[in-house]
């Protein structure tokens, strides 16, 4: 029996409410040749439409429902737990193919890994790599090529044809921004800064991000110097820029005396201040609060 022929008899059962041999009638097909799945119950609704005639009067029609509804839910429950069983099988399978494919990916990421893994016995440079940096048979060109080939090679494991190719890559995007024939000093300016980034020790892994390619050569050029700066650098920037703000604000205005604030550090009560509106017009003034015996600063609103 399809869904179709279902909805047939739930709606002639559902006016047939007062006739009860009609519902006797309709209820004995729906136990005999209805094969109850979720999909079929949900969709016609028929279990809803049956359990409104599970007090009926009638001991007949009230028991046939009971049994009906018990077998529904019987054959439900055996459906979900026939679908869990062969869910967690496939996913079994699946975990064990995968885990099968993640091996086998592993193990060529990691034979790749050892083939692309370069060890040198001496200090890594263009010279002891055997590497040639005449590429444009320019001498501040190619010069500038052999100094980041240098320094990204240095305590690096990639290949020296990739560090090469980066180098030259880095080169490239600083002569496109700046070109080497017609404005040198800019050249030598940004080249001179952004290999100072390069071989910084308060940034020991942004040479290592550049060869893995983290840091693209376009964004090693064009890029602020201070986003590349790791986070512990940029936190300090951060102060100082704050401190920097707080030290501007004050100097050019008027900073009062007073004896009414104490200070946290020395618990001195010698203290200058000056106050500006740092918020909207609504919010209190930001009292900014400098302690004239041992310079610690504050601030308040």
């Amino acid at each position: 029996m399809d869904s179709k022929e279902v909805s047939t008899l739930v709606k002639n059962l559902e006016k047939s409410k007062t006739n009860d041999g009609t519902v006797i009638e309709i209820l004995t097909t729906l136990e005999r040749d209805l094969k109850p799945t979720e999909k079929l119950l949900r969709e016609t609704k028929v279990g809803v439409v049956v359990n409104q005639f599970k007090k009926s009067g009638n001991a007949q029609i009230s028991g046939l429902v009971k049994k009906m509804i018990g077998q529904w839910r019987d054959a439900i429950s055996q459906e979900k737990k026939q679908k869990t069983l062969a869910k967690s099988s496939s996913s079994h399978a699946a975990t064990t193919g995968s885990s099968s494919n993640t091996g086998s990916k592993s193990s060529f990421a990691s034979e790749a890994k050892k083939h692309d893994k370069y060890v040198s016995t001496k200090p890594r440079n263009a010279k002891n790599d055997g590497v040639i940096t005449t590429v444009y048979n320019h001498k501040l060109r190619d010069m500038v090529i052999r100094a980041f080939y240098d320094a990204l090679a240095k305590d690096s494991e990639h290949p020296p044809q990739s560090i090469l190719t980066t180098a030259i890559a880095v080169e490239k995007q600083l002569n496109q921004l700046n070109n080497c024939e017609n404005n040198e000093k800019a050249y030598k300016d940004k080249y001179r800064v952004v290999y100072s980034n390069v071989i910084s020790k308060n940034n020991p892994d942004l040479k290592h991000k550049i060869t893995a390619g983290d840091v693209t050569p376009g964004h090693l050029v064009s890029c602020d110097p201070r986003e590349l700066a790791p986070e512990h650098l940029k936190k300090k920037l951060e102060e100082i820029s704050k401190q920097n703000l707080f030290n501007a604000q004050g100097a050019t205005l008027e900073r009062s005396v007073t004896d009414r604030f104490t200070c946290g550090k020395c618990k001195e009560k010698k203290v200058s201040y000056y106050q500006l509106q740092t918020r909207s017009a609504d919010e209190p003034l930001t009292t900014f609060c400098t302690c004239e015996v041992c310079g610690n600063r504050w601030k308040f609103s």
